[in-house]
């Protein structure tokens, strides 16, 4: 009965570890990929996300609930939708129509928006006109165009402008405003240089040799890193041993563990820094596959030598789009590349003291820390490689390769605690 309810009381730790850890990774994504979304509750509603300044584009998303099929006029090098500035107070605000003067990219390449089936939605972005219709900050409200199709009859002005959502065109904070210039700009203008000279510019090929670089870069640190979490392991025994002493007494406990930890120069927090050091990175590659794959959309990313470029990345690798996800290929792969980095970051070479570890009485911070990283990072990051680009999983497989031949070599080597 006992140990039945300790292996509850795991399981219950363990799933709130995750969902922590889920949390805060959604906080983060929400700082860096803010959303808003209202409309009209039936008939046609359209919903429109927030977006920073110098950002990608606004995205609307048309959703059809009545029982006849609508059609969204193409009307390119005119927005697609109605546009209109908002200024005022709520209650008493005034509109001001706003008038592009055109898109970065041909309206050849704009795709356009086939009907929509009763029930179904369909998504608009907005991006080509980011320069020329939403270059600065405010409050904006669209509105469905006069020439909205519902069924065969066309939805008169006084309807269009009844369906209708608003957004807003943020100024972008410090943080944001640093991170794109130690690491968007960085990161796009070094795949332009590679790409330059890459038979066919490809983005494929510029991302695994961006990823070598940047771990290559990390490398030192990145070994120290693991080197102390090997180090934390083999120093567990004593650990636990510390804790059965003192079960009684936590201070002393406390001041124990402190000690041990300061004599073989170990730091716990220490062994989650290769993962941490990695989101930023990851992040800001996100960005650049996203607002990147067409250069034209890009130009308050790149620098001035490179602002004239007549080509853009090819972005096929071994036959897939790398700017659209393949659900049944990376994210798969990402989950059996990951679990692997992390069981050998956990394996412990000296077997007599994994031993010891296992006939602990109870799991420790330490143990469950190694359990959610090893069961739970490994399904994020599969779940996030549904949703990004190709391009962003290529470049978390890769790292995670060069992990796994970096890990093998600190596994290797004889560190005592």
């Amino acid at each position: 009965m006992a140990e039945s309810k300790k292996r509850s009381s795991r399981l219950l730790d363990f799933a709130i570890a995750f969902a922590l850890v889920y949390a805060i990774v959604q906080l983060v994504m929400y700082q860096f990929f803010p959303a808003n979304k209202e409309g009209a509750p039936t008939g046609v509603q359209l919903q429109a996300s927030n977006v920073r300044l110098g950002a990608g584009g606004v995205i609307v998303t048309i959703k059809n609930d009545t029982d006849q099929t609508f059609t969204l006029p193409s009307r390119c090098p005119q927005l697609p939708f109605d546009v209109f500035t908002v200024s005022g107070d709520t209650g008493n605000s005034t509109t001001t129509p706003v008038s592009a003067s055109g898109t970065a990219i041909p309206c050849a390449d704009i795709p356009v928006v086939e009907p929509i089936a009763p029930g179904d939605s369909a998504k608009v972005d907005l991006n080509p006109w980011k320069y020329s219709a939403f270059s600065k900050t405010g409050i904006y409200e669209i509105r469905l165009p006069e020439g909205s199709m519902l069924g065969d009859a066309e939805m008169t002005n006084g309807s269009g402008s009844a369906i209708m959502a608003r957004f807003s065109v943020n100024e972008p904070n410090m943080f944001i405003k640093l991170f794109r210039s130690l690491i968007t700009k960085p990161f796009l203008n070094f795949l332009i240089l590679t790409a330059s000279v890459i038979p066919g510019h490809n983005l494929g090929l510029g991302i695994i040799i961006l990823t070598l670089i940047v771990k290559l870069l990390l490398f030192i640190p990145t070994q120290h890193a693991l080197e102390g979490q090997k180090k934390m392991q083999l120093l567990q025994p004593k650990l636990e041993a510390v804790k059965k002493q003192y079960k009684d007494n936590p201070e002393q406990m406390q001041k124990e563990t402190m000690r041990l930890w300061k004599e073989h120069g170990v730091n716990p927090l220490q062994s989650c820094l290769p993962i941490l050091v990695q989101f930023p990175v990851l992040i800001g590659l996100f960005y650049v596959i996203r607002d990147g794959s067409n250069l034209a959309l890009s130009k308050d990313l790149i620098y001035p030598v490179y602002q004239h470029l007549d080509w853009n990345f090819s972005t096929n690798f071994l036959g897939l789009d790398l700017t659209q996800p393949h659900m049944w290929i990376f994210p798969p792969l990402l989950v059996v590349l990951q679990f692997l980095q992390m069981w050998l970051s956990f394996k412990i070479a000296d077997k007599k003291k994994a031993k010891q570890i296992e006939k602990a009485e109870a799991a420790t911070g330490m143990e469950l820390q190694q359990k959610v990283m090893l069961y739970a990072l490994p399904l994020m990051i599969g779940y996030f490689a549904l949703q990004f680009p190709s391009a962003v999983s290529l470049y978390w497989g890769i790292s995670t390769l060069f992990a796994i031949g970096q890990q093998i070599i600190v596994n290797r080597e004889h560190i005592k605690a």
